[in-house]
This record gives C-alpha cells, sequence and structure tokens, in this order.
C-alpha cells in the first residue's frame, strides 16, 4: 500500500499547486506573485526610534 503524498496549494489561490509553477499552480498565479514583489506590496512595517533615542 502507497502513502498519498501531501497535496500542496497554491501560495496565491489555494488551488493545488502544479509540479511546473511550484509553489503556485500556474503561470498566472506566479506572475501575480512577481508583481506583488515588483511592486513591494510584500513589505514588513518598521518601527523608527525617536530621534533622541538613546542606546543605552
Amino acid at each position: 500500500m502507497t502513502v498519498p503524498k501531501h497535496r500542496r496549494t497554491c501560495a496565491s489561490c489555494d488551488r493545488e499547486a502544479a509540479a511546473e509553477y511550484h509553489p503556485f499552480c500556474s503561470r498566472r498565479c506566479a506572475d501575480i506573485d512577481l508583481g506583488r514583489w515588483l511592486n513591494e506590496s510584500y513589505t514588513i512595517p518598521a518601527v523608527e526610534p525617536p530621534d533622541e533615542w538613546d542606546e543605552e
């Protein structure tokens, strides 16, 4: 008896990922994700210290 492989879902739309476009299901989802990276949609908000902040 074979153990079924874990099904991976698309990082963009949650459909089943295709091996050719892993971790995405299609070229379209891969291109959408690339566009988000290029537009800097994926950012981590930074907390700037106040100007009078002392390192001690």
